[in-house]
């Protein structure tokens, strides 16, 4: 019987194919090489890592400006006179670009951890440079156009710090498995010095950050203060188009405290509620009156506005995705409301004892009441009958005359002024942006009895920050959301997270000396073992994963005939081997002239022609 015994069988491998394939398009075998990187492609590996953390930093803020979405496309309906929103095209976006960037990172670190050579296809190097110049436009633009929105990032910090910083553990814990097998294989001291000192100094910070972080809900639960009244405001521009009757209505089933309201005079003096400067984004206004399309709303008298609806935009745009939850009912109801006045919200906010907070826009130049319109806001106001202390007047214009004319409105500033010039000026409420105040400064305006309201508040996790803070009351769109809120959304005492922060942090340790120890534990088993069953050549082929090609080949080359010289097999069974299915070995392992050298020293063998493994 002939035994037929060839020298390797290739076994197939699918995930290291679809690894080096789809990141660089190498699916065969002989275009897969563990040379070590070239610089071109680490400074490629450097770009890709730059742009994974630049958009994950730009879906982390995009993700979090959640709340003030409505407010954006506000913004660039503005600029543009055209209403869109913008803000879920920009996220879903954001996102994909994220996901793809992050793909490609984890199949780099798996050519790391195999010890492949990595090399990015072009087409992967134009799309991440893609990404990054859009993502690196994107943030410029929101600098020019949008820069207060930045400081919503110290605040979403204060909400997801502590949760961001174990997830930041976890991942650089998980990234030992791949530092310690790099430094294990590493074959230059300089290089594992450099590694080993790089990775201990991102842990080490990472391990500090608690030190830097603040947060008001790191606090006991006895000190946490009554839950910020809601005030609706525009009504619940949710659940119904914004400044209508029918707004204010759902705002007060919801069980908002207060109402909140834009107020223009029309150019016959009646009080009338609007946010825009025009009418065009929420009224039909295009189509009653065309030729007055970019008319300042204040311009139009009170019997052309009334002729106006409301409320078909809404339906239309459906500005907060939520008009199709609407039921039949509440559909035609929101498809046929009118422009609402002054008159008739207090008269709403009277009847369910609600206070009312408005904001009061005096009318342009050419207004026969530019002067006057204070007296017709005040007239409306005492005419319509609510009791005085559920007033909250904001307008600096003639306050000392507002102050003697009406003694029970709460006097509120809409300008950030010291809790001393308030206190002087007879000022008990502010009405301010939620990024313009800070915790230090919630806790001043608390104790100098000066009340704060903050807008617009929609997310509940802003919400849980500001309650934690001592706010008394917020300006919210979702006064439907916010109310069913019973308790912040975390809450935790400071010890209790110094010892979740120390147990994050020794656990992590103990893993990654852990899995330190196991990578040269194991690379020093291998190679001990390997000693007592092969020989030296085995030896250096076996640890050469991160020399190169040609090292290998030679290697492959001295223990090929080592073997032969130990009789691994006769002639007849060598030739035999492409008769069992090897035929795809050539003979490129070995020179023409390294044969004829090895046939002059082995002439027992010279005529016998071995399949040689073809390196690929």
């Amino acid at each position: 019987m002939v035994k037929h015994q060839p020298l390797q069988v290739y076994e197939r491998q699918l995930c290291l194919s679809c690894l080096t394939g789809i990141y660089g398009c190498r699916w065969k075998r002989y275009q897969r090489s563990h040379d070590d990187t070239t610089k071109w492609e680490r400074l490629w590996f450097l770009v890709l890592c730059s742009t994974f953390f630049l958009i994950l930093f730009w879906l982390y803020f995009w993700w979090e400006v959640h709340n003030d979405y409505n407010e954006f496309n506000w913004f660039l309906y503005n600029r543009t006179g055209y209403w869109s929103d913008w803000s879920i095209p920009i996220l879903v976006t954001t996102a994909a670009g994220f996901s793809y960037v992050a793909f490609l990172l984890i199949l780099a670190l798996c050519h790391t951890a195999v010890g492949q050579q990595m090399n990015l296809h072009w087409l992967h190097k134009f799309a991440v440079t893609v990404v990054l110049v859009v993502t690196v436009i994107s943030m410029i633009s929101m600098e020019q156009l949008w820069g207060e929105e930045w400081d919503i990032l110290l605040l979403s910090f204060q909400a997801t710090g502590p949760f961001l910083h174990l997830g930041a553990v976890a991942a650089i814990t998980l990234l030992a498995w791949l530092v310690a097998g790099q430094f294990a294989r590493a074959e230059k001291s300089c290089f594992q010095a450099v590694l080993l000192l790089t990775y201990l100094t991102v842990l080490t910070a990472l391990y500090l950050v608690p030190l830097s972080i603040t947060s008001p809900c790191l606090m006991e639960k006895n000190n946490l203060g009554p839950k910020p009244a809601i005030i609706g405001h525009q009504g619940a521009p949710m659940l119904a188009p914004e400044n209508t009757l029918m707004s204010f209505q759902e705002a007060i089933e919801q069980k908002a405290s207060g109402l909140y309201a834009d107020v223009k005079i029309s150019h016959d003096g009646v009080p009338f509620l609007m946010h825009d400067n025009t009418l065009r984004r929420t009224t039909d206004v295009e189509k009653l009156f065309p030729e007055r399309v970019g008319q300042d709303s204040s311009m139009f008298n009170w019997t052309d506005l009334q002729a106006l609806n409301a409320g078909q935009w809404f339906l239309k745009d459906d500005p907060f995705w939520t008009a199709s939850s609407l039921s039949e009912a509440d559909w035609a109801l929101a498809g046929n409301q009118s422009v609402c006045t002054l008159s008739e919200v207090l008269q709403l906010a009277k009847n369910s004892s609600k206070s009312i907070l408005f904001n009061v826009r005096r009318p342009p130049l050419e207004h026969p009441h530019r002067e006057s319109w204070i007296n017709v806001t005040l007239h409306t106001v005492l005419q319509s009958g609510i009791q005085q202390q559920h007033v909250m007047w904001t307008p600096d214009t003639d306050r000392q005359l507002v102050r003697q004319v009406a003694p029970g409105f709460q006097q509120t500033s809409a300008v950030k002024k010291s809790v001393k010039i308030l206190q002087e000026e007879g000022i008990v409420r502010l009405n301010l942006r939620y990024n313009q105040v800070s915790t230090q400064e919630i806790r001043d305006s608390r104790e100098g009895n000066v009340s704060l309201t903050l807008f617009t508040v929609s997310e509940p996790w802003l919400y849980s920050v500001l309650w934690c803070s001592g706010v008394q009351s917020v300006t919210s769109d979702a006064p439907h959301i916010l109310r069913k809120l019973p308790y912040p959304i975390w809450l935790m005492p400071p010890e209790e997270y110094k010892l979740l922060w120390i147990a994050a942090d020794v656990i992590s340790f103990i893993v990654i000396i852990g899995v330190f120890v196991l990578q040269n534990y194991h690379m020093i088993r291998w190679r001990l073992g390997s000693i007592r069953s092969y020989n030296p050549e085995q030896i250096m082929l076996s640890a050469a994963v991160r020399r190169s090609s040609r090292d290998v080949n030679i290697m492959k080359e001295k223990l090929i005939f080592s073997e032969m010289n130990n009789g691994l097999g006769s002639a007849e069974e060598l030739s035999l081997c492409s008769e069992n299915g090897y035929e795809g070995y050539t003979n490129e392992a070995i020179t023409p002239r390294d044969q004829q050298h090895h046939a002059r020293m082995q002439p027992n063998y010279a005529q016998k022609t071995p399949c040689i493994l073809q390196d690929h």
